[in-house]
């Protein structure tokens, strides 16, 4: 959550953008990497908070250079920007499971083995990847148990991400952003037409002056100064507000139904057997993985607020279905794809619309990063405590009561952007008016020049 809140900083030139991206992706890379030889719970805990820190960053920079680059057609680079994102939530499980111990390692208490054998379960009976535990797997009569090593499964990753900054860097020198390889090759931004026709007739470095002198992207921290806000309307900020809002709440619930769905489908009234619930996560990310591919060519036909109000209506009435069917198993499956779909794409859409209203000159993009994460984060702690305590039915409740409050914080944002829109409609017409007044004034006393000159030459003639 703060490196998506700072990742804007990085935005300035493209050198400073690229070079956060190949610094946190080759942080990733290394983190993983040291993390199966951390000892210490401590050490551990910095480590992935900088591997966490990493990852946001690169993930609010990359949804930015996006929309810097492409603006209006940029909805269809987010939504394949997040398939990938999706896509890899839903295979890097499937490498880490077979080097999963059954039994785990360590010491273990009664509760603590059952909750292990909980997650163990719910990665273990996926669709893709199942394996068969033989009596090998468990410990013989008093025998040791079986060793961990799940190690590998993190350097497999760590390798399985080298590439990226690799690819990162060849990008830097394909720009001729790297002092030491000047390269003589054209930049490949050059070559891309859509992006050339979408800043036609600005230049980089002037292009981004005019950026900074409007407020353009940057950290959430530069964008709440008192400079960067003043003399702003009330409909700018809560258009940030709202649009972050509606993220806080859809994240949330992407976050929760994945955490805990195999938790409610194991719990009466539902009580699956374990290798079925299993499958429930697995189709949940599927679903979000393949309506983001879907998105790709809708986001070319159709404007992002109509796919964001489909998709927030057709999340809420799937929801409300699995509520009243909530005994049936079937609809369960169902319903859990038909909620990865309709919540797949809503994260990219409100990202090319909030933009969009704002004429790519406010911190959208630093805005709805931080909360998507913060609502994902804050919706699996809340929403697992109501579980806890008020049971398993309660999960579609907060589904449906967390989709409802996003639909609301959605209506409220298309009314500030009328609001918005008649601003700058008012705000256009009162230049325009002020540039006829001065134009005015300066015809009449040319006219008047040419008036006196006129009688001037004809009193000349006279005499």
């Amino acid at each position: 959550m703060i490196g998506s809140s700072v990742g804007g900083v990085f935005k300035r030139t493209l050198f400073s953008a690229l070079a956060a991206l190949f610094v946190s992706a080759l942080l990733i890379s290394v983190i993983f990497a040291i993390i199966p030889v951390c000892n210490n719970v401590l050490i551990l805990a910095i480590a992935m908070a900088v591997s966490g820190l990493a990852m946001g960053i690169i993930d609010t920079i990359a949804n930015i250079q996006l929309v810097t680059i492409y603006q209006k057609d940029s909805a269809i680079f987010l939504q394949a920007l997040h398939f990938f994102i999706g896509f890899g939530a839903l295979v890097s499980p499937l490498i880490a499971d077979p080097f999963l111990s059954e039994t785990g390692c360590g010491n273990h208490t009664g509760n603590g083995t059952e909750i292990m054998h909980h997650f163990r379960s719910m990665l273990r009976y996926s669709p893709i990847v199942e394996h068969n535990i033989t009596q090998s797997h468990v410990p013989h009569d008093g025998g040791e148990k079986e060793e961990s090593i799940v190690q590998y499964a993190f350097w497999i990753m760590a390798l399985i991400n080298l590439p990226v900054p690799v690819a990162v860097l060849f990008l830097m020198y394909r720009e001729q952003l790297l002092p030491c390889c000047p390269g003589s090759t054209p930049r490949l931004l050059d070559k891309d037409e859509l992006a050339m026709e979408t800043q036609q007739g600005a230049e980089g470095p002037d292009l981004e002056q005019k950026e900074d002198e409007a407020g353009g992207h940057g950290s959430i921290f530069s964008c709440c100064q008192n400079d960067n806000l003043r003399g702003l309307p009330a409909s700018f900020i809560m258009i940030h507000i709202l649009g972050g809002m509606v993220l806080f709440m859809t994240d949330g619930i992407v976050g929760a139904y994945a955490g805990f769905v195999y938790t409610y489908a194991v719990a009466p009234p539902m009580s699956l057997p374990n290798k079925t619930a299993g499958y429930l996560a697995s189709i949940f990310w599927a679903a979000i993985t393949a309506g983001r591919l879907l998105s790709i060519p809708l986001s070319y036909r159709f404007q992002p607020v109509r796919i964001l109000m489909f998709n927030l209506a057709g999340a809420i009435v799937t929801v409300l279905m699995l509520l009243i069917f909530h005994t049936s198993s079937i609809f369960l499956f169902v319903g859990t794809c038909l909620c990865g779909l309709f919540l797949s794409s809503i994260f990219p859409c409100m990202l090319a619309y909030t933009e969009d209203i704002l004429d790519y000159k406010g911190c959208a993009t630093s805005v709805l990063v931080t909360s998507a994460g913060m609502g994902e984060m804050v919706m699996q702690v809340l929403v697992g405590s109501i579980i806890q305590t008020e049971g398993s039915y309660s999960f579609l409740l907060c589904g449906m009561i967390i989709a409802c409050i996003g639909f609301i914080f959605f209506i409220g944002l298309l009314l500030f952007h009328q609001m918005h829109r008649n601003y700058l409609t008012g705000t256009s017409k009162k230049s325009a008016i002020e540039e006829v007044e001065e134009v005015e004034p300066a015809a009449d006393q040319n006219g008047s020049a040419k008036t006196e000159q006129t009688e001037n030459n004809n009193t000349v003639t006279i005499s």
